[in-house]
Formats: C-alpha cells, structure tokens, sequence
C-alpha cells in the first residue's frame, strides 16, 4: 500500500496559552495514533472546514482555505501529570496566525466530534475463533 508525504508549513509563532484537552479527545486520539501504520493520523473537521493531523508529538490544525499553513498547533501534552486516565491533559496552544485564538475556541468540541466519526469509520478488528480440529490417529510405518 502506498502513502503520501505531506509537508506543512508555519510562520513565526506569534502567542501561546495553556489548555487542557478532555481525557475523552486525548485518549481517543493516541488510540487513533497507536492504530496508525504511518505514525499520523488526519483528522477532517468539516463543520470548520478544517483538517487535523495527529501525531507523536503535536496535533496541528489547518484551514482547508491555506492547505498548508499552520493556523494552530497543540504541543507540550503533560498526560504523566494527571492521576488517573480520565482527567484532562495539558498542554500548550500555539498560534500562527492572528485567528488562531478565535479559532482554538471552537476546535474543541469540533476535533472531538471529528475523532469520534473518524474512530466509527475505521474497520473494526473481528473476534478471533478458535477451532477444534479432531486428532489425527498416529501415522504406522
């Protein structure tokens, strides 16, 4: 099977804040990452027209207007701070464009949404059955 490289670009970073993304989307993407056979994942988010890329260390979003620009990207995932799998994981946005904190206020929910459909789209693993096979009687010479 063959796959595509994809290259993306981004301009100086111009702010950063700290957020926390819901255990929820945090661990519904690494289980989407973990599942990869290219170490990425891409994520369509066409409520915004947006597209998200997963990968060991980020998660980028882009506009599908600026196909390869970098509007944000979320870094710096802390998931060895929180004490059980349900809390949230913080991490730090970081904007690429004057929109971007406009934009990382709805793509939230909106990424959720989008990891949900995509993990419902992906073929299921089958249950695995054994089968009993009668003995054989032992060979004579």
């Amino acid at each position: 099977m063959d796959y595509a490289t994809e290259s993306f670009e981004r301009g100086p970073e111009l702010t950063r804040t700290a957020c926390a993304l819901p255990a929820a989307s945090y661990n519904l993407s690494r289980i989407l990452l973990a599942q990869s056979r290219t170490g990425s994942v891409f994520v369509p988010m066409r409520g915004m027209q947006y597209l998200a890329v997963i990968d060991a260390e980020e998660i980028i979003f882009v506009d599908s207007q600026y196909k390869r620009w970098v509007e944000v990207a979320w870094r710096g995932f802390k998931p060895q701070a929180r004490a059980a799998l349900d809390e949230a994981v913080a991490y730090q946005a970081v904007f690429y464009t004057p929109e971007g904190a406009d934009t990382q206020r709805r793509i939230q929910g909106e990424f959720h949404a989008a990891l949900k459909l995509l993990a419902a789209r992906r073929p299921q693993p089958a249950p695995a059955h054994l089968l009993t096979l009668p003995e054989r009687a032992p060979k004579r010479d």
